[in-house]
């Protein structure tokens, strides 16, 4: 059962799925800094030098200032400015997965596009499709030039 299971893990796709999984998870902490760090303060200064990350409505009722003092009296928040960061966040990483996927798909057309090298020549004489290194064509059985 161990051997099954080393076969399974050390195979290629596996391995880039682990290589793409590491990668993927840095790639969200750099798109999250990028949106709380630099996107969203620049935004909030523009709306009126809002912190989106300190946007909430207390539910308790007790009326605190800061979010972080409802945090420590332990009071029920709705955290929408968290909300905001995050779908900020989601919409930007989906945009950077359509323009990759994007790129790969030209890619990927380009390849499939590229012109093969013939495996056949056309016989002078019959003008039927003949392999490359036939010397005789099997249609017409005429002797052909190099």
């Amino acid at each position: 059962m161990f051997k099954e299971f080393k076969e399974f893990a050390m195979k290629g796709s596996l391995v880039d799925m682990a290589v793409g999984l590491i990668i993927g998870g840095a790639f969200g902490k750099i798109v999250t800094s990028l949106v709380n760090d630099i996107l969203m303060p620049p935004l909030g200064m523009l709306l009126g030098k809002v912190d989106f990350s300190k946007l909430f409505i207390d539910l308790s009722g007790a009326g605190h200032q800061t979010l972080a003092a409802a945090k420590e009296a332990g009071a029920a928040t709705l955290n929408y400015g968290a909300f905001i960061n995050t779908i900020v966040d989601f919409l930007l990483v989906a945009l950077v997965l359509f323009f990759v996927i994007k790129q790969m798909n030209r890619l990927r057309r380009k390849a499939a596009e590229a012109p093969t090298a013939p495996t056949t020549k056309e016989c002078p004489f019959c003008l039927s499709a003949v392999p490359l290194k036939a010397v005789r064509c099997p249609h017409c059985t005429s002797e052909l030039k190099g």
